[in-house]
């Protein structure tokens, strides 16, 4: 073989070498690429399950009106909902509501509906520990619940009534504290369920211009309601979108929560707050977005 052959053969070796070796590292850095989104995916949900769906905040609003009746001003209500015992809340953190509940004070607690996650295996001991905990929530007025599209079973019923709740699914209470003119406290039930009667949750027409606070569980309710110019609606069952993502809000969508989903709505002359909730539903997640009860202070608005 000739000389200039032979460097010729050396050099397509060469060449062919060096494309090896390059496609070698290019291979490398995609496969590194690849192990570190897997890795950041990962660890994306390893937060939103174990960081995410910890913690409790208390949402702190104040309300305002004319309407309301001097004997009420200052009044605290805690509002909480969508517990979904047996999803990311467990005794320790129940334990950890109901201390925070009562460490606010309230004169007035009302919970919008959801207690405990049916896709689990539900015991009697699980009833018996949700019973135990809510028993313990205490409020000078009283305690009040509407139920949500998971409550109606039999767990429900027990839970509420041996833990001193009054349900008022389509139905009211006069409510009257330190004085002689009350306020008035409807409630709605599930319409995802079709217990939702309207006509007689808002029956009550005996005193002109009273202050009314209506709790449904799915906000979407609101349109269903909004005409009988309740003053405050509290709801729940939108988690506010579960995964909150920064300028976008809550991404997760559900049934009777599409159109009002995020904490508070004003509409017109009536304010909707929406409780971002306790648990989970469906998927054990959340982002920005931890699990939170709103604590409200009714005060008298001057003319």
């Amino acid at each position: 073989m000739r000389r200039e052959d032979l460097n010729k053969e050396l050099e397509e070796n060469i060449k062919k070498e060096e494309k090896k070796e390059k496609n070698r590292k290019i291979s490398k850095k995609i496969f590194k690429v690849i192990v570190i989104i897997l890795l950041l995916i990962t660890l994306f949900f390893l937060y939103m399950h174990f960081i995410g769906t910890k913690g409790l905040k208390v949402k702190e609003y104040k309300v305002t009106s004319t309407r309301l009746p001097e004997s009420f001003n200052g009044l605290k209500i805690v509002h909480f909902s969508d517990i979904y015992y047996l999803s990311n809340i467990k005794e320790n953190e129940l334990k950890n509501v109901v201390n925070k509940i009562n460490e606010l004070k309230p004169d007035i607690i009302v919970f919008t509906g959801d207690i405990i996650d049916t896709s689990k295996d539900i015991k009697d001991k699980d009833i018996e520990t949700i019973t135990k905990y809510l028993k313990k929530l205490d409020a000078k007025i009283g305690k009040y619940a509407v139920k949500g599209d998971m409550d109606y079973n039999n767990y429900y019923e027990t839970i509420t009534t041996n833990s001193n709740f009054q349900v008022i699914n389509n139905s009211y209470e006069l409510i009257y504290y330190k004085g002689n003119d009350p306020i008035l406290l409807t409630g709605t039930g599930s319409c995802l369920k079709t217990d939702c009667d309207i006509n007689q949750s808002f029956s009550f027409n005996k005193i002109d211009n009273i202050f009314t606070i209506s709790l449904v569980h799915e906000p979407d309710t609101t349109n269903k309601i909004i005409s009988n110019k309740p003053d405050l609606i509290l709801s729940g069952h939108s988690l506010n979108g579960q995964i909150r993502l920064p300028f976008i809000g809550g991404i997760v969508k559900v049934e009777n929560a599409k159109k009002y989903k995020n904490s508070k709505y004003n509409i017109g002359n009536t304010t909707l707050f929406i409780s971002g909730g306790l648990g989970t539903n469906k998927y054990e997640f959340r982002l920005f977005n931890h699990p939170s009860i709103n604590f409200y202070r009714l005060v008298k608005e001057t003319n």
